[in-house]
């Protein structure tokens, strides 16, 4: 079995920090998209989420994101979703990491 872990992933796109969780989150899942496709893998291989917002406000935009992530699938992965206090920059407000595995 092979496994990756990719670590957290923020909502930044050339330079430019998206305005909003869910923007944010997209961008992250993009970026996991990206690595995961590099890797050989994809959203189905995913097998732990575990995200981080700023704000109870945020999880409604994350969640979205993150169900057109996982929309392909019929078994969800797990997942820990955690309020923070804060980033390295405070218009971050989304962080993403996931574990993924395949045969």
């Amino acid at each position: 079995m092979r496994t990756v872990r990719i670590s957290g992933q923020l909502g930044l796109r050339d330079g430019t920090v998206a305005d909003g969780a869910e923007a944010q989150a997209r961008i992250c899942f993009d970026n996991i998209a990206a690595i995961l496709d590099e890797a050989g893998m994809g959203a189905e291989n995913v097998f732990h989420i575990s995200a981080f917002v700023t704000d109870r406000a945020h999880m409604a935009g994350y969640m979205t994101a993150r169900d057109v992530f996982l929309a392909a699938r019929d078994v969800l992965p797990t997942s820990t979703l955690m309020i923070v206090s804060g980033f390295t920059r405070p218009e971050f407000v989304v962080e993403v990491e996931v574990w993924v595995a395949s045969p």
